[in-house]
């Protein structure tokens, strides 16, 4: 986008009326500045990637009798700069919000499981009141899936695999329901069931755990289901490609109405993917107040 701009500038430099002399002097300023812009917003894009904000959302939920806390982790990416210290200061950050529920709605791994192994196991120091949660995105369909979903089960965490598990006390919770993704569509496996994961929650609270926005549109009716949890777009990640995951997914980032009965959230990742940069969309833990 710099280069766009400081090649439309120089044109209209071409254009102009200035003697030789004056006109290499702007055209020497222009580039200095456009160098210098350039180092600082790759400086700050790598800095924003390393700082992880903690965004707090408060969810009204109908007939949610006591009120509730989520985490929300996603897109986490373990792999290449995403490493053990990483997940180990990610799990001691969130243990001190003292959450109900740990959920991690899918892109935990972005390697092969063998060398993503030392990371995940920081994982199993999660603490909260009713454990952890996770469902697999479309990154784990390129890593071995069965495999990514028995070891992060080994380590204590439950996956949600077209199901669903009761949080709370009898008659003062919700229903917690997972799916796995939509890239198991294409993939020909491990594809999502709305019908099986939300099976008897009929007339409870109902939270729903899908990585893609996406997914959302492909279920014939929300009705029953007062909150969806996503993450997948990362918010974009780098200005301007929120503009093009728009043209992809109905949501980027944060909270939104989708409907009558349904609200949405978007996580915008607590990693990262590709260059270890983010610009204009930082990268978060999400705390929600249920209530």
């Amino acid at each position: 986008m710099i280069t766009i701009f400081h090649e439309i500038i120089s044109f209209g430099l071409k254009k102009t009326n200035f003697k030789a002399n004056r006109r290499d002097f702007f055209k020497k300023s222009l580039d200095l500045g456009a160098v210098s812009v350039v180092v600082a917003t790759n400086a700050k894009a790598m800095d924003n990637a390393k700082s992880i904000e903690l965004e707090t959302v408060d969810v009204k939920i109908n007939n949610l009798k006591i009120p509730y806390t989520i985490v929300q982790l996603s897109d986490v990416h373990i792999g290449g700069l995403i490493d053990q210290k990483f997940i180990s200061d990610l799990v001691t950050r969130v243990n001190t919000l003292n959450a109900d529920v740990v959920v991690i709605t899918g892109d935990l791994v972005d390697t092969k499981l063998e060398y993503a192994q030392d990371a995940l196991d920081e994982l199993a120091k999660l603490q909260s009141t009713y454990g952890t949660y996770f469902i697999v995105g479309n990154h784990e369909y390129f890593h071995g899936v069965q495999s990514i979903i028995d070891y992060v089960s080994f380590l204590g965490i439950k996956v949600l695999e077209n199901e669903n598990v009761y949080i709370g006390k009898l008659d003062e919770g919700f229903f917690l329901c997972g799916v796995y993704d939509r890239f198991g569509y294409r993939y020909g496996d491990y594809i999502p069931d709305i019908k099986s994961a939300t099976k008897n929650t009929n007339n409870y609270p109902t939270v729903l755990l899908a990585h893609q926005p996406k997914y959302i549109e492909d279920i014939e009716t929300t009705e029953g289901i007062d909150l969806v949890l996503s993450g997948h777009t990362h918010g974009g990640q780098i200005i301007p490609f929120n503009f093009l995951v728009k043209l992809q997914q109905p949501y980027v980032k944060g909270l939104h109405q989708h409907n009558d009965t349904t609200q949405i959230y978007v996580n915008k990742g607590t990693g990262f993917w590709g260059p270890p940069m983010r610009l204009g969309a930082s990268s978060e833990i999400t705390l929600l107040k249920l209530s």
